[in-house]
């Protein structure tokens, strides 16, 4: 899967754990789904999942490793991948954004992209294959980037990895899960959250002030292929300032979350949260024990990780200059799991 900051790589067997021994559980919602790591890893345990997210991008995602089934396009997908990787490159949009005013591919790739972003458009696909083939270019552009893993800026010296030639594969689609079809929404999370129904629901919500559709911006374009206006050095789309969630702002975060978490459909939540984020862990424990009348159980699991390769290099201006100090080089990741009475 693509290189994500706050990924649940690390985390998902403990996600899982914590799901398992919760009793008659057949579906299970994802509301902030980002990747799908963990969707998919759900799927993969047999639940019917349910994924959300408001970015493009993240939707077609889920789409791919939470609603598309194995049986239904993995030979449809095998063909595409091998069309696609036949195609010669034709500079277009992507490349003289990304390649030339900004520097995140070679030009090469960059070209290899617009040709076959055009030709998955060309194909008018049904919605699950075309997002199987998208992601197979997102994935396939992912792996010869030049970035420390987020889209704000690329590096001064290319990448080792840049320098190789853009290569689909076909995504890791899993048969359809034992306990029915997943579905992926693309709905605001508040939204979702009063309208999705399921036995649990696994919350990751943003914990600071970086959006997402901000760090991976590139994939959102890659995704909607809207070529739309962009701004600075890392040619961010100009709806990058304006599609702001309540969720990235620290004096409106906590309402938001309590609202969230009383409007969930859900016997038990299990809720992810950074040390780093805006609510400290009391704060947290105390806003999971409102919930069912005040009647709510609340257990937390810590877990220590490594910081982002990001933040281990430190803080440099547009000139490459150091200019901020490395606080600390590892975090705690919450599981809040809370279940009614």
């Amino acid at each position: 899967m693509i290189k994500y900051l706050g990924s649940k790589r690390t985390l998902v067997e403990e996600i899982l754990a914590a799901i398992r021994p919760v009793r008659d559980v057949r579906t299970v919602l994802d509301l902030f789904s980002g990747t799908s790591r963990v969707g998919h890893a759900l799927k993969r345990e047999g639940y019917r999942v349910l994924a959300n997210d408001h970015n493009a991008y993240a939707a077609t995602l889920a789409r791919c490793y939470v609603q598309a089934d194995r049986e239904d396009w993995l030979s449809d997908a095998g063909k595409l991948v091998r069309e696609f990787n036949r195609l010669r490159g034709v500079p277009g949009w992507f490349t003289a954004t990304f390649c030339e005013r900004a520097r995140f591919f070679q030009p090469k790739n960059g070209a290899r992209v617009d040709a076959i972003r055009d030709a998955i458009a060309a194909k008018a696909l049904p919605p699950e294959l075309e997002a199987v083939m998208l992601v197979a270019l997102m994935e396939a552009a992912d792996r010869v980037d030049s970035t420390t893993g987020v889209q704000m800026a690329y590096l001064k010296q290319w990448a080792p990895r840049a320098h190789n030639d853009l290569d689909l594969r076909v995504p890791d689609l899993l048969p359809r899960a034992k306990f029915g079809k997943g579905e992926a929404h693309a709905l605001e999370a508040l939204e979702a959250a009063a309208r999705l129904e399921a036995d649990v629901a696994y919350i990751d919500p943003p914990y600071n002030q970086h959006s997402y559709l901000g760090n991976y911006h590139i994939w959102e374009s890659l995704v909607r292929w809207d070529q739309p206006e962009v701004y600075g050095v890392a040619c961010k789309r100009v709806d990058c300032r304006q599609r702001q969630s309540v969720f990235n702002s620290r004096p409106r975060f906590a309402a938001a979350l309590r609202r969230l978490l009383h409007l969930v459909r859900a016997k038990v939540l299990v809720i992810s949260f950074n040390s780093e984020g805006y609510m400290t862990r009391p704060d947290m424990e105390t806003l999971c024990a409102e919930l069912w009348s005040r009647q709510a159980k609340v257990i937390t699991l810590a877990h220590d990780y490594k910081r982002y390769v990001g933040a281990q290099i430190g803080i440099y201006n547009p000139k490459g200059e150091k200019v901020g100090k490395i606080r600390h080089l590892r975090n705690k990741e919450y599981l809040y799991v809370v279940s009614s009475p």
